[in-house]
């Protein structure tokens, strides 16, 4: 019975985690933390054409409003914070990038 009650916390610990990596002010969190790496890595000339906004009235949605000249430095800080991101934000921030990737590409065309 005790490894049946390990099994059970660990299993709601493990769901805890994946919930708590989505909610909007985790999110949030990581946006600030990553857009404020990006402007420091960014030149001067890029640092104001860098920013994101949090939707009032859906908190999940995030307006990422960057030139395209300073998505690399967006892109590198975001891999740089991977690690440290629990695993259902790091697959968030996996999918933001691959929708950058997609839009960079399409501007290429």
């Amino acid at each position: 019975m005790p490894i049946i009650n390990n099994m059970m916390k660990k299993f709601d610990n493990d769901v805890s985690n994946l919930q708590q990596g989505l909610h909007p002010e985790n999110l949030s969190f990581w946006y600030n933390k990553i857009i404020t790496e990006t402007i420091e890595s960014a030149p001067p000339w890029l640092q104001d054409k860098i920013k994101v906004e949090q939707d009032n009235i859906l908190p999940m949605k995030f307006n990422l409003n960057i030139s395209k000249r300073a998505v690399r430095y967006f892109m590198i800080s975001v891999d740089e914070n991977l690690e440290k991101m629990p695993y259902s934000t790091r697959l968030y921030f996996l999918k933001v990038q691959e929708i950058l990737s997609t839009e960079m590409d399409k501007s290429l065309v």
